[in-house]
């Protein structure tokens, strides 16, 4: 058997950390420098220390962006413009994949993207987190489309946004967030994300939304 048969037999994953490699490679006398050569002939390609993917040509399946994207820095969910995307929220595409961590604020240019954390609170990590499955049984953590916008909103710091009208402009002409799709959030949850953040910012966003799912404006 030779090594990446070894490997695969042991690793059926596409995304796999520093232990799982030793794991795979406890055969070899040194397992480091089989590490390096692996690397250098794109067997496996290097994230950041410490975490990697398979190279294109002994893949499997495709890997997960997403999954990477939680292992790279965390505690952190994907979150703000990636999340508000895949939610459907707003038309553009993201290209590096956000995410929210209650850690300090970070981004890594790796080999398969460039990933950005935004810091949030630590008493709100999990007020409106998702768990995404995936079809081979791995899953990853998402923020809700309230949480999402929510992390973007505070996020924005340049931002001057002090009525609720201006509040709808920012959402509508710089997010360009359909009406529609705003009033369809849920108001509670925000209020719960606004409370566990300590946002008056957030909460500003909320009552923004309740206004406009009772057609005020």
């Amino acid at each position: 058997m030779d090594v990446v048969e070894s490997l695969r037999k042991v690793i059926p994953w596409e995304e796999f950390d520093y232990q799982a490699l030793l794991a795979a490679l406890h055969n070899y006398a040194h397992p480091r420098d089989k590490i390096s050569d692996l690397i250098a002939k794109n067997v496996i390609i290097r994230v950041k220390k410490g975490l990697y993917i398979f190279g294109d040509s002994y893949r499997l399946k495709p890997y997960s962006r997403e999954i990477l994207a939680n292992l790279i820095y965390g505690p952190s969910c994907i979150s703000l413009e990636y999340a508000l995307q895949n939610h459907g929220l707003i038309p553009e595409r993201s290209v590096a994949l956000t995410s929210a961590t209650t850690k300090r604020p970070k981004k890594f240019e790796t080999p398969v993207g460039l990933f950005i954390y935004k810091n949030i609170p630590e008493a709100g990590f999990h007020v409106g987190l998702l768990r995404v499955e995936k079809e081979n049984g791995r899953a990853f953590l998402m923020a809700g489309p309230e949480k999402a916008l929510a992390d973007k909103f505070r996020s924005d710091r340049g931002l001057s946004i002090r009525s609720q009208k201006e509040c709808l402009s920012y959402l509508v002409n710089s997010l360009r967030i359909e009406e529609s799709d705003l009033a369809n959030l849920d108001t509670g949850l925000l209020e719960k994300i606004a409370v566990a953040y300590g946002s008056k910012r957030i909460h500003l966003l909320s009552g923004t939304v309740r206004r406009l799912q009772k057609r005020v404006f």
